[in-house]
């Protein structure tokens, strides 16, 4: 068996119905890491049939998930992407191109939504003002905080993050620009995802994930 060029990390719950287009449209030389955050609809047993290495999360929260499954990957690259079909995996290539180059040590995606109502009114109102807070706060000129991103494995676990919920992605920009990354960010596709966010498909959710964010930027 080759090794992976880079692991790519999902973290997942309840992603049954959108697993095997993800799975299915994985480059050559990634390796799925799906991460389950307590599923109730198979969505692990799916994805080791489609060939994933499966890895369980018991500490419920986006951060967590994506923590564990950096600690399990093993490649030297290491790509994130939500398992719900919201992002393409065929353009993971965008985002770790640079990193496996070494032109630049952390690389997210800016989403570009496909159709008006892919990404309602308040939650790009809202990621837009965290944006300027996140380049206010470490002049890094990022226009989304989007869920593709890359780094090498090391490098992300020499960060020592801490946030084990929505925040995770955030405090990964924050620490990487204190201690000097280069990052920047390229256009990825935004789609309509299968099913409702887990993080701000409920307004109890959307809170938590700006107190999560707001925490971070605070400390």
């Amino acid at each position: 068996m080759s090794v992976a060029e880079v692991d790519l990390i999902l973290p997942c719950l309840n992603e049954a119905a959108a697993l095997p287009w993800v799975l299915g449209r994985l480059p050559d030389g990634v390796r799925a890491v799906v991460v389950d955050n307590g599923s109730t609809d198979g969505s692990a047993e799916i994805a080791a049939e489609l060939g994933a290495t499966v890895v369980s999360c018991t500490t419920r929260g986006y951060g967590a998930a994506c923590h564990t499954g950096l600690e399990a990957a093993t490649a030297e690259v290491v790509a994130f992407l939500d398992a719900d079909a919201s992002l393409d995996p065929r353009q993971l290539v965008r985002v770790t191109a640079p990193v496996l180059s070494g032109r630049i040590d952390l690389m997210v995606g800016r989403r570009r939504p496909v159709g008006r109502s892919v990404w309602p009114w308040h939650l790009r109102l809202a990621n837009a003002e965290l944006s300027r807070r996140i380049r206010r706060r470490t002049g890094v000129q990022l226009h989304d905080l989007g869920p593709m991103r890359a780094a090498r494995r090391e490098a992300l676990l020499g960060l020592q993050l801490v946030d084990r919920r929505s925040g995770y992605p955030l405090e990964t920009v924050v620490k990487a620009a204190d201690a000097g990354w280069r990052i920047a960010e390229v256009d990825v596709d935004y789609l309509p995802r299968s099913g409702r966010s887990k993080v701000t498909g409920t307004p109890l959710g959307a809170a938590r994930a700006v107190m999560d964010m707001s925490k971070v930027l605070a400390r």
